[in-house]
């Protein structure tokens, strides 16, 4: 069984926009940085995956914001995977400070050869690392 996997984030002044709250755009950031960290977790550490000839592009993101996360809180992002399809796959993100959700999203990823040659089937080593789907934010969109 798997437990829910959470990336620590470090929220660092420069972030921060003079509402006093993450500027939006950093939140991409974040999930790029829990997408790699989850992928190492479940086996498949991102150089390993390019080495293998296999690289992901983010072709969609959907963020929603619930509340401002700001300098100096302990956040922690959330990741599961929310859909695998034959080319692309679906994780989603909770962005939590302590046990409160702040900022919620949803990134399709597709599977690209690193030779330039466009987009791949998802190969097994890391469609064994996706799974479980195990959605953190209801129904599937998509």
């Amino acid at each position: 069984m798997h437990h829910t996997f959470i990336h620590p984030i470090d929220v660092r002044y420069l972030e921060v926009d003079q509402q006093g709250v993450v500027f939006n755009m950093w939140y991409l950031a974040y999930f790029d940085d829990a997408l790699t960290a989850f992928l190492a977790h479940r086996g498949v550490p991102y150089q390993d995956m390019m080495d293998r000839g296999f690289d992901v592009q983010l072709v969609n993101t959907d963020i929603t914001w619930r509340r401002g996360v700001g300098w100096g809180d302990e956040v922690g992002v959330a990741v599961s995977t929310a859909r695998l399809g034959s080319t692309s796959f679906v994780l989603d993100f909770s962005v939590r400070v302590d046990d409160e959700e702040c900022v919620t999203g949803r990134t399709v990823y597709v599977v690209i050869a690193t030779d330039g040659t466009g987009k791949r089937p998802i190969p097994d080593f890391l469609r064994d690392a996706l799974e479980p789907v195990e959605p953190l934010l209801g129904a599937l969109a998509r």
